[in-house]
């Protein structure tokens, strides 16, 4: 890889509005090759805006399926078509926004280590003290650094080890990063994260119906990519599906079946407050709630992915804000 190839970009929307223009901006002060933007069938004036800002747009046509996967490949597929493609592209969401100085430190790490496909690094919420919600997902983002198994949706990357695994999988409406991660790892390459700051993400989350929706999703991801990864030696996803379903399924379940033969069966409920209190001392009293409770939603989500499979039907996107 040249140090002094131009670095691509492309920024993924849908009805992002004032937080698409801060993502814009920075990429636009920052990325030294093309900026693309690929929309998502927004209704708020976001390919206009886009546009003004000096991007180059990518609208993905209306009856499409949207995914993350397909705008990514969509806007990866514009990148190609430059007169000198870049050799490392920047993938961010439109919700988020990357910070001075993350970009030379990730292209420095990719020059060092020609074996790395992916380098990201700490994302962090724009307003944690918005909402409890808000405070939950930054604590998420917060990964380990070091040799990663999987990234995000903001991470730098080398189009070549991209090219070589097929991009990301269209067909998935979540989970799309871990898996491209799978693949990239059994073709050999790895995958990195930095302790340095990335971006800035505005989850905007203000109402516990936005966290279930978000936290079912989690949980469509896991059965989806257990489905397809699940096997030996790789496993994915296939302790967090076993979870979901034993603490949102599983347990309930038994409580319920369990009133036929006595109602002191409902005592088992008692499990979640008790998983909460275990927790609590490690992830904080909110946390641990949302944790615990949250297998439900992850649950649901799974068990929407398996309706959907048996009646050949595809996923749309869950949407969140």
């Amino acid at each position: 890889m040249r140090d002094n190839a131009p670095t691509g970009a492309v920024a993924i929307g849908r009805n992002e509005g004032a937080r698409l223009l801060r993502c814009l901006r920075a990429l636009r002060a920052q990325i030294d090759g093309p900026v693309i933007y690929v929309d998502s069938g927004s209704t708020d004036g976001s390919v206009a805006a886009a546009r003004e800002l000096g991007a180059a747009v990518v609208e993905l046509p209306p009856d499409t399926p949207f995914t993350a996967a397909l705008a990514r490949n969509a806007g990866l597929a514009r990148l190609m078509e430059e007169n000198a493609p870049p050799h490392l592209v920047q993938f961010v969401d439109g919700d988020c926004e990357i910070v001075e100085g993350w970009l030379p430190a990730a292209r420095a790490f990719l020059a060092a280590h020609e074996d790395v496909a992916v380098v990201c690094g700490r994302r962090r919420e724009r307003h944690p003290e918005a909402s409890v919600w808000n405070r939950m997902i930054d604590r998420e983002w917060d990964t380990p650094v070091g040799e990663a198994r999987a990234c995000g949706g903001d991470a730098l990357m080398r189009v070549r080890a991209l090219r070589d695994v097929g991009g990301f999988d269209e067909r998935l409406i979540a989970g799309e990063e871990p898996e491209l991660c799978v693949r990239l790892r059994a073709a050999g390459w790895r995958v990195w994260r930095l302790d340095a700051e990335m971006t800035l993400h505005d989850a905007a989350m203000t109402r516990a119906s936005q966290w279930w929706r978000r936290t079912a999703r989690a949980g469509h991801a896991f059965a989806e990519g257990a489905a397809m990864h699940g096997r030996r030696p790789e496993r994915h996803n296939v302790d967090r599906l076993r979870r979901a379903l034993l603490w949102g399924l599983g347990l309930p379940l038994a409580a319920l079946a369990g009133t036929l033969v006595t109602p002191w069966a409902l005592l088992l409920l008692l499990l979640y407050p008790a998983q909460i209190l275990r927790l609590a001392p490690r992830e904080g009293l909110a946390r641990a709630a949302t944790l615990t409770l949250g297998k439900v939603a992850e649950a649901h989500g799974a068990l929407t992915w398996a309706v959907r499979r048996l009646r050949g039907a595809k996923g749309g996107l869950i949407e969140y804000k």
